[in-house]
């Protein structure tokens, strides 16, 4: 068997249907759009949502709060994810991003307290919780406010 010689299996392709050319074809003259009315138009029918003129139902429920364009919004790492660097290194929020342990830095990065810290590091970071630099401190590291 060659490339050329290959074909697809009996009944696994279909024709498209060629709608509007023709009595003979069964889908000829309204094409399988039935007689007049907004949905036999080109370009006819309704947006998504419409409920014919019924109030739609995006509008009937209430709306609640707001978005603060505002807000600072941090990336959050856990303690507990810094002991992948070695002893007396420095952590900075380029070298995560550089690691692949961020991938964006948005408006800063805070540095959670989540688990337990077993290496002697300085970490350089936007934000600390207190528990975080509790546990940097008690493993005998530095925590540096940018």
């Amino acid at each position: 068997m060659k490339l050329h010689e290959l074909r697809a299996p009996a009944g696994s392709t279909k024709n498209r249907k060629r709608r509007g050319r023709g009595t003979a074809t069964g889908q000829g003259k309204t094409g399988g759009r039935g007689m007049n009315g907004q949905n036999s138009r080109s370009g006819g029918g309704t947006r998504p949502g419409f409920e014919g003129g019924q109030m739609p139902l995006y509008r009937r429920i209430p709306k609640r709060g707001f978005t603060n364009i505002w807000r600072t919004e941090y990336t959050i790492l856990n303690v507990d994810d810094l002991n992948r660097f070695d002893n007396g290194s420095v952590v900075t929020p380029e070298l995560l991003k550089e690691t692949g342990m961020v991938k964006k830095v948005r408006d800063g990065i805070k540095i959670l307290g989540e688990g337990t810290l077993e290496k002697k590091i300085t970490v350089k970071a936007h934000k600390f919780s207190k528990t975080a630099l509790e546990k940097i401190e008690s493993a005998g590291g530095k925590a540096e406010v940018i």
